[in-house]
């Protein structure tokens, strides 16, 4: 069975949800620090002043030490909300110490959205997502919402215009190969707790 068929791409979701959960706190403080030293060495995260991360869940890579150190940096960052309206779309809410939260329909924690001034996804320098599963070249599985996809989509149009999107993951998320459709939006790259994926040269 090939893993564009519907019941091997759940499979594969509920396998590596699986794995990320059976993490130790020990071996995610050790990924998250991994992954902080490779984020921390590109000129593109660097160059970035406006950054999208996300508050991990389900097993997730944590990159909350990346958020401590853009602020300690001056840089902005932002947490994905559930749009209230527009249906598997996102905004993206200014994060800091002091944000007030409230859990999603997840039970995801996210910003409280009352009063909180809301950045475009195409005034964003540098968006950095969670991922299910991805290959070598670049291709990434998500929950199966679509969230990113349907926000970002309009990079499809406007091709390099908007952020950097970067996939974050454990490095045992990597598979053979994953079909790509025609809806899902191509990323900059991927990176690991062990290495980068996907990244033109």
């Amino acid at each position: 069975m090939s893993q564009d068929n519907p019941n091997t791409r759940q499979q594969l979701r509920r396998e590596m949800r699986r794995l990320r959960r059976g993490l130790s706190a020990r071996e995610q403080r050790q990924a998250s620090s991994d992954l902080l030293r490779r984020l921390t060495a590109m000129p593109l995260f660097h160059r970035a002043r406006n950054i999208a991360l996300y508050l991990p869940n389900d097993g997730e890579i944590d990159p909350t030490p990346l958020i401590e150190f853009c602020w300690r940096q001056g840089k902005r960052t932002f947490l994905p909300v559930l749009h209230p309206i527009r249906h598997n779309r996102l905004w993206f809410v200014p994060y800091t110490r002091n944000t007030p939260m409230q859990r999603n329909i997840y039970r995801i924690l996210e910003p409280k959205i009352s009063a909180a001034p809301r950045r475009p996804a195409l005034g964003l320098d540098l968006v950095l997502l969670p991922l299910v599963a991805f290959d070598a070249s670049g291709a990434r599985m998500g929950m199966g919402g679509g969230y990113y996809d349907r926000t970002f989509a309009f990079k499809q149009r406007k091709g390099p215009q908007g952020p950097a999107l970067i996939g974050l993951a454990h490095d045992f998320q990597r598979v053979e190969s994953l079909p790509v459709a025609s809806w899902d939006i191509p990323l900059a790259g991927i990176v690991t707790d062990q290495g980068r994926y996907g990244f033109r040269r």
